[in-house]
């Protein structure tokens, strides 16, 4: 298929409408990106507030769970949203202030058009995803994706993560059948056979083995990993100096609570997984034990570099233009989620 029909096809009414540029304009004038250099304010001006992404109430769980101080603003409102397409779309409607996602989502709004910035880092160094078979599969490897139809969202994690194990497993774009959907019509695909391979995330797997496995579906583990989990913002509104104190209020809680996480693994697996996602406690164990120490750099260059593979990974295959992502990244914000944390949560 054409690059770029597949990329309109992918991307949907937006990107037709953004005509998909190459270069992030979006809402920032001159004097929106002056503003948004300013140092940040000390503190948060009364009456600010921020709209917030938490999928599946995972930002206010951990808030709750961990007993973190109250925050100086006031959140409007915690968007259930995670997709990073379902992100870029309230971004620009001016319905979101502030989302955390992967690292592909900011490299894809840029290619849209869309001026937004990396404002907090997390380092993950082992596998959030694993792919999955559709049931009664002969597939064992990554090499037995040759031929087959892959599922592929290029503005997710899930994208990225099947374009790098198909270049470590030495296949080319044109050796298998990318087929363009959003990782929340993954499942319906493999269920379906619409697809022959879908990337999972670690918490969706086992209740996908549990309903399929006895059918032929299985797993294909490989040691790709997506590194950055991040938060990111528009460029207006860190252009917004009220709002720019508050994101920075935001981030040392945001780090704070996934390192309270991941230190109290029984109570997240109850409170989290069995509570509000009706797995078993062996189960929530089972994703318990993949999952990520936080790390939060002091200095962003690795995750800069890693950036800048991935758009270039993209731009290999025509997905998007090639670029320097440096310009993805707000440095105002940078040390303030390791200063956040003890010593062993600082990379």
């Amino acid at each position: 298929m054409h690059r770029r029909v597949f990329l309109t096809s992918l991307l949907g009414a937006s990107a037709a409408v953004t005509g998909l540029s190459g270069c992030a304009k979006g809402d920032a004038s001159a004097d929106t990106k002056a503003a948004a250099t300013k140092p940040l304010a000390d503190k948060v001006p009364a009456g600010t507030s921020l709209r917030i992404a938490s999928y599946q109430n995972v930002q206010q769980l951990q808030f709750r769970l961990a007993k973190l101080p109250r925050l100086p603003f006031t959140v409007s409102d915690w968007v259930n949203l995670g997709a990073g397409p379902d992100i870029i779309n309230a971004f620009r409607a001016k319905s979101l202030d502030l989302a955390n996602n992967a690292g592909i989502p900011p490299i894809q709004a840029h290619y849209q058009g869309f001026d937004a910035k990396i404002v907090a880092i997390d380092i993950t160094r082992k596998p959030n995803y694993v792919f999955a078979t559709k049931p009664g599969s002969d597939i064992r490897s990554v090499q037995d994706f040759k031929g087959r139809k892959l599922a592929f969202s290029q503005g997710q994690a899930q994208g990225v993560v099947l374009l790098r194990a198909l270049k470590k497993a030495g296949l080319k774009y044109d050796e298998v059948k990318l087929v363009p959907l959003t990782s929340n019509q993954f499942l319906t695909a493999l269920q379906s056979g619409q697809v022959d391979v879908a990337p999972l995330a670690n918490s969706q797997t086992p209740a996908y083995l549990k309903q399929y496995g006895s059918k032929g579906a299985r797993t294909v583990a490989t040691d790709v990993v997506d590194l950055l989990n991040l938060l990111w913002a528009p460029q207006s509104v860190l252009a917004d100096p009220a709002k720019a104190a508050a994101i920075a209020a935001y981030i040392p809680q945001w780090a704070k609570g996934q390192v309270w996480q991941y230190e109290h693994p029984d109570v997240w697996d109850e409170e989290f997984y069995v509570k509000t996602q009706n797995l078993t406690t062996d189960q929530a164990k089972s994703i318990s034990a993949l999952a990520n120490k936080p790390l939060f750099p002091p200095r962003w260059d690795e995750a800069i570099a890693w950036e800048q593979e991935t758009a270039d990974l993209l731009a290999e295959g025509g997905f998007v233009k090639k670029f320097d992502v440096s310009s993805l990244f707000d440095h105002r914000f940078e040390p303030l989620a390791a200063r956040a944390v003890p010593a062993e949560y600082r990379k």
